[in-house]
């Protein structure tokens, strides 16, 4: 009942006039990105963190989290209209989805991704109404060595997770601890890693960091690839719609998809690329037309969209309850709440429920403001596909620099942007996850916090980590992530 109390008090603060604008344009926003090619919700949370700085919190993130369950609708027009996937949660809603618009059934497919999604974000956001208080009390009690341990668990799992390779996500992750420690040490008034440049004495801005390594980075790596002749669009014609033979062959794939997404979403290295497609798998194995799939199967669209979309809300739980995101747009948001002063974490729903809540409160209502979105106005998200992208990512480069020049008025910033968009195309060129370097940029100084208030408790004992059994089993699993994959995978090439 307290959750229920909870959230009619966060819709109070999500149904004023002025947060339910900021939900709009969010939401618009984020179908916006989500349609357009090689634009997701991270980057353009990134891309609007300096402009936002001056927004009350509440509407702010009210218009990220539009955004974000945005980018997830929006993302399966690209795959289904353009064979596109924008991430590769959707290169399953590619397969199938493009299939059916080649048949001719465009707007079937786009209306199962639409209402499916709608479906699946309700479902999760149910869920973790009642779930994030629930883990937010247990998590209280939880010590510095079981945080530090937990933290630690998302570092090696993310960056075994993000990429084809654990050893490059390990780089990258060492990467992005490392720029974390740059500046003063609180504690000790040391300068680290300055380079003797007195801006650096307060550490590298992590908008610079973010923007530099997403936004200009991606731009880069387009540019290099970018092909004179377009993409053949599928065109659209009338609304999205769905006959009664498709509504039945979704339904269950829509609550199967929900199932499989939402508990993938909210554990360390979850996200919705395994949900994705392991609901695809599995409604090939349980449907009656086993033969459609590869063909334009509608289950295949269906089960995979609503696992996308539920692990979106799965993401949320660990965000907001314990501080650690799972994914590229769950660590910008954890960037955000730092830009205002915020830590997420169990503290975070006693000091700033109103803010929760009305996070929480107004993803329903974006929901459902997408689903009026999608549906009639599929015919015109779907001509946005015809924008040039040298024109695009020409207009996310000047946003880019306006915004990060905005936040200190500082040249040296625009330097530093630079460098990490080399970087970041870098990374890309040699195929270095980029996710596991920003969660170690934005997690690598909390870790540190944690560890020292360990070490600081045990008087300087290091055997603390593996005598208190809350961090020990952490720990445990930990190894177990580093040992098992390659392992299995070389018992897997000696039985080949």
């Amino acid at each position: 009942m307290d959750a229920l109390t909870s959230l009619f008090a966060g819709f109070e603060t999500a149904l004023t006039p002025l947060n339910l604008l900021w939900a709009l344009i969010g939401v618009t926003l984020g179908t916006l990105v989500g349609v357009l090619p090689g634009i997701g919700p991270a980057l353009t949370v990134a891309l609007l963190l300096p402009v936002t700085a001056k927004l009350p919190a509440v509407s702010a993130f009210i218009m990220f989290a539009g955004i974000y369950y945005g980018g997830m609708f929006g993302g399966s027009t690209t795959s289904i209209l353009l064979n596109t996937p924008g991430e590769s949660a959707s290169i399953i809603t590619a397969l199938e989805g493009n299939k059916m618009a080649r048949k001719g059934r465009a707007a079937a497919a786009l209306a199962t991704a639409a209402i499916g999604s709608f479906v699946a974000g309700t479902i999760g956001t149910l869920l973790l109404t009642f779930a994030a208080p629930a883990i937010a009390e247990i998590a209280v009690q939880i010590p510095p060595t079981a945080k530090f341990a937990l933290i630690l668990l998302a570092f090696v799992t993310i960056s075994a997770t993000f990429g084809g390779s654990p050893l490059r996500g390990l780089i990258s992750l060492a990467f992005g601890l490392g720029i974390g420690l740059v500046g003063t040490d609180l504690q000790s008034g040391q300068a680290r890693f300055t380079l003797g440049f007195p801006e650096l004495l307060d550490g590298i801005d992590f908008v610079t960091v973010v923007i530099g390594l997403f936004a200009i980075g991606e731009t880069l790596f387009v540019a290099t690839r970018l092909r004179k002749d377009k993409g053949n669009v599928i065109k659209l014609q009338g609304n999205a719609s769905m006959t009664r033979e498709d509504w039945r062959r979704s339904w269950k794939p829509w609550l199967r998809g929900t199932a499989l997404g939402f508990p993938f979403g909210a554990i360390p290295a979850g996200g919705a690329e395994i949900p994705t497609f392991l609901s695809y798998t599995l409604e090939k194995k349980l449907s009656k037309h086993p033969e459609e799939f590869g063909q334009g199967a509608i289950e295949g669209v269906a089960g995979p969209e609503a696992a996308n979309n539920a692990s979106a809300a799965g993401v949320l739980v660990p965000l907001l309850t314990l501080g650690l995101p799972t994914s590229a747009t769950a660590a910008i948001l954890l960037a955000a709440f730092q830009q205002y002063g915020l830590q997420p974490g169990p503290l975070l729903f006693l000091t700033n429920g109103d803010l929760v809540w009305g996070l929480i409160a107004s993803l329903y209502i974006g929901n459902f403001m997408l689903l009026l979105l999608n549906l009639p106005l599929a015919p015109v998200w779907a001509k946005l596909l015809n924008i040039p992208r040298p024109f695009l990512y020409a207009g996310i480069l000047v946003f880019s620099t306006v915004g990060v020049y905005s936040l200190n008025n500082s040249v040296f910033d625009l330097v530093l942007l630079a460098i990490f968009g080399v970087i970041g195309y870098g990374m890309r060129r040699f195929d270095f996850p980029v996710t596991p370097a920003i969660i170690g940029v934005i997690l690598g100084p909390t870790a540190e916090n944690f560890f020292r208030t360990a070490m600081q408790q045990s008087g300087g004992d290091y055997s603390v980590f593996v005598t208190q059994p809350s961090s020990a089993f952490i720990l445990v699993i930990v190894v177990l992530a580093l040992v098992l994959p390659p392992v299995l995978r070389a018992r897997g090439k000696r039985a080949a």
